[in-house]
């Protein structure tokens, strides 16, 4: 249980939530944990076997509290909410700065410029901690391209501009990723980048986990009032879910790369876990599916220090947190988006 931005986050298994007066309280297994006036909460995120009383339901929705009801993994499920008048001016102000030539600039050039000193320290970390490591050189001087594209992207004049520097950081990046790989004898050789289908295990990997982040990014999105369809960065497209699309680029490097890159160089998955269908792409077997779908709610039980908020969390609800920051660019609260930085 964490409370963040005015929103209560209840992920122990077993909880219990009910009314009491105006509050709310949290139990498990019939031991009270905590006490929260209804007051304070701005919403409320239930992940997995967390049971809620119909009073307190009826109090959040009465107080204009959106409670979310998420599976233990994060899949979204379903909104519960009485007159939700602020979610519908939200999403009004989302459409309308999508509907307006180079609306979402402000909004892109902050992801895109996360994205890549993100990157960035993916490379310079590999290189600091394995300083022998063949590549580091080539390693370093991307490293040092992107730094470069940071202010180009924070200061690009159009969508497409921060598209295009989006673009050639991401081959920049993809270009040395091999470097990152430090055992190449059991199959796991990546060279470039490859989807619909990925032609290798290290883009099936990739493809799989960046599948997982979307799916999170979507539940985020659901939870705080936001449409994921609409993006800034991704352009709409029927069936696509453009803004949680945008949200993961900031996370792609320094959680669903690194996890990827740890899975193969501490040999957690193996090349004998895939195999090439006749089209040419790649799956994996059910067994390493299990094992990467492991690794990553693992990795998301980390607990780091959020660098805006300057609060402990865990790395399962960054997305969620992100979500809700951006809710507030959007209604005006904050003077700009405060895109993650990692460090």
């Amino acid at each position: 249980m964490k409370q963040h931005l005015n929103t209560l986050f209840v992920t122990t298994q077993g909880s219990y939530i009910s009314k009491d007066g105006e509050a709310v309280t949290i139990s498990v297994e019939h031991e009270h944990k905590a006490r929260i006036p209804i007051i304070t909460l701005g919403s409320v995120v239930c992940f997995g076997r967390v049971s809620v009383s119909p009073p307190a339901m009826a109090l959040c929705a009465e107080r204009g509290v959106c409670m979310t009801f998420l599976t233990e993994h994060g899949r979204f499920l379903a909104n519960v909410s009485g007159y939700t008048p602020g979610n519908v001016l939200l999403r009004r102000e989302q459409y309308r700065r999508a509907d307006r030539p180079d609306g979402g600039l402000d909004v892109a050039r902050r992801i895109v410029a996360a994205k890549l000193a993100n990157t960035r320290t993916v490379l310079l970390r590999a290189v600091r901690d394995r300083p022998s490591v063949d590549g580091a050189a080539a390693l370093d001087s991307v490293a040092s391209r992107l730094a470069a594209n940071v202010p180009r992207a924070t200061q690009s004049i159009s969508l497409d501009q921060v598209r295009g520097v989006e673009g050639e950081s991401a081959a920049l990046y993809f270009g040395v990723f091999n470097h990152l790989v430090t055992d190449h004898s059991d199959g796991f050789v990546f060279r470039g980048r490859s989807r619909r289908p990925p032609l290798d295990a290290i883009n099936a990997l990739l493809s799989f986990v960046y599948a997982l982040l979307v799916n999170d990014a979507r539940a985020a999105c659901e939870g705080s009032g936001l449409d994921a369809a609409v993006g800034y960065l991704h352009r709409d497209r029927p069936g696509r879910p453009g803004l949680a699309l945008d949200m993961i680029e900031e996370f792609r490097a320094p959680l669903a790369d690194r996890l990827v890159l740890s899975l193969i160089n501490r040999q957690q998955v193996l090349a004998g876990g895939f195999r090439t269908l006749e089209t040419g792409g790649v799956v994996m077997n059910d067994a390493t599916r299990k094992t990467v779908l492991v690794a990553y709610q693992e990795r998301k039980q980390d607990v780091m220090m959020h660098p805006f908020l300057g609060e402990k969390t865990t790395t399962g609800l960054l997305l969620h947190l992100q979500a809700r920051l951006l809710a507030r660019y959007l209604r005006g609260d904050l003077d700009t988006y405060p895109a993650f930085i990692w460090k």
